[in-house]
């Protein structure tokens, strides 16, 4: 009974009160023929000729339902517990009867030409869209239900080894992407729009603070490298006051001379430097070096490690709590995907291939693991439980089958009788 309720069969117990109840009175038509032809029998010598043929009625409608009950009773055991041949089909062809199953289940399900051709009519893009734009009011507990299996499932898989995979696969994308011509690239592009006149501004201001900050090194440098001669007159200080004030003169008037000279120095050094990133063999490999090296270092792995880490705690809470998930940006920017699934042809037609591609190579994959699990697990129910929850499901329509039976066979014997009689 355990397999059974796993592989969901009980559920099948709700139809065994109708089937029974169908049953009985098939049964209870059959017994009332049997009385009818015995009435009918002890009247028939003496009585009118109505009599012959209520008996012939009652006697074929008994034929009928004796024949049908044992045709009904031999599918799924042996009549009266007399093992003859060709009876209890079901139970001994449980294993055969499964392995049918399972091939029609591949021959007509399970192939990725009929997979694709049935998800050419499904627009999943479309249904998803619906879905994240206006939630139906009536999904909440499926909603809650799958938000519960996302986060068990998030819950029960070995973080180290989970989050080792995701952050694997962040690393190797990292090392992949070639950044030395999108950084050229985009420096040109900020050098076509003046959007890097900020950061010679930036640089300018810096310049001005370190000059402040490391002022009484410089002068020390001046006056250790002077000569004797130079410091006894003095003019290791006035050489140090002179060179302080050029520079802070230089930073001022790069500061407020757009078109300063090493300021157009500066820019065209930036423009050489796009071009090589993007074009300069030797810079590239440079610039791709350093990136290694910086992947490599401590403090980007513990980046990455933090990233994994509150990017599997926000899932963990949206999960736990969809309600709030969706009331918050994020079920606005699910909302916002929603309408744009449902207006962006192009995207919809690229989601719908995605999902084809992927049933089909599922099926492809995994189809002929499905066909065995279907017939491995047939094969491992109980013949006597799985008969009679089969009876139970269609046992109501099979009682039925006796009682036409019954009904039947009283016409035929009603005409064959007017036919011996009329002839």
């Amino acid at each position: 009974m355990g397999l059974l309720a796993r592989t969901g069969l009980d559920r099948f117990n709700p139809a065994q009160g109708g089937a029974r109840g169908m049953r009985i009175a098939a049964t209870g038509l059959l017994v009332a023929m049997a009385a009818v032809y015995l009435l009918a029998r002890s009247q028939e010598a003496a009585g009118p000729a109505f009599w012959g043929y209520v008996r012939a009625f009652a006697e074929a409608a008994m034929v009928g339902g004796l024949a049908d009950w044992f045709a009904v009773t031999a599918l799924f055991r042996h009549p009266l517990g007399l093992p003859i041949p060709h009876t209890a089909i079901i139970p001994r062809n449980k294993d055969r009867i499964g392995g049918a199953l399972a091939t029609f289940l591949r021959d007509n399900f399970l192939i990725p030409t009929v997979v694709a051709r049935r998800m050419r009519r499904v627009d999943v893009a479309a249904a998803a869209g619906r879905f994240l734009a206006q939630p139906p009011s009536g999904e909440g507990r499926l909603r809650e239900g799958a938000s519960r299996l996302i986060a068990t499932i998030l819950e029960s898989l070995d973080d180290d080894r989970l989050g080792g995979m995701v952050k694997g696969a962040v690393v190797a994308r990292l090392k992949a992407l070639d950044i030395a011509p999108l950084l050229g690239q985009s420096l040109r592009a900020a050098i076509a729009e003046d959007r890097h006149v900020p950061l010679l501004d930036s640089i300018i201001t810096w310049a001005g603070r370190t000059l402040a900050a490391n002022e009484a090194m410089i002068r020390d440098m001046v006056h250790n490298r002077a000569g004797a001669v130079m410091r006894w007159t003095g003019l290791d200080e006035r050489l140090a006051n002179a060179i302080v004030d050029g520079l802070y003169k230089l930073l001022s008037e790069m500061a407020d001379d757009p078109a300063h000279p090493l300021r157009a120095k500066a820019e065209e050094g930036l423009a050489t430097l796009a071009l090589d990133l993007q074009y300069d063999p030797a810079m590239r490999e440079k610039v791709a070096r350093l990136k290694a090296e910086i992947i490599a270092s401590p403090a980007v792995g513990a980046w990455i490690d933090g990233l994994w880490q509150q990017a599997r705690d926000g899932l963990l809470r949206a999960t736990r709590d969809p309600q709030a998930a969706m009331a918050g940006r994020f079920g606005e920017a699910l909302r916002q995907l929603g309408e744009t699934l449902q207006q962006d042809a192009r995207l919809r037609a690229t989601i719908n291939q995605f999902a084809r591609r992927a049933a089909v190579g599922a099926v492809a994959a995994y189809g002929d693991a499905i066909v065995r699990l279907v017939s491995d697990t047939i094969r491992g129910w109980d013949a006597q439980t799985v008969t009679d929850r089969l009876e139970s499901a269609v046992g109501r329509d099979l009682q039925y089958i006796r009682i036409n039976g019954t009904v039947v066979g009283g016409l035929v014997g009603v005409t064959i009788h007017a036919a011996n009689a009329w002839l």
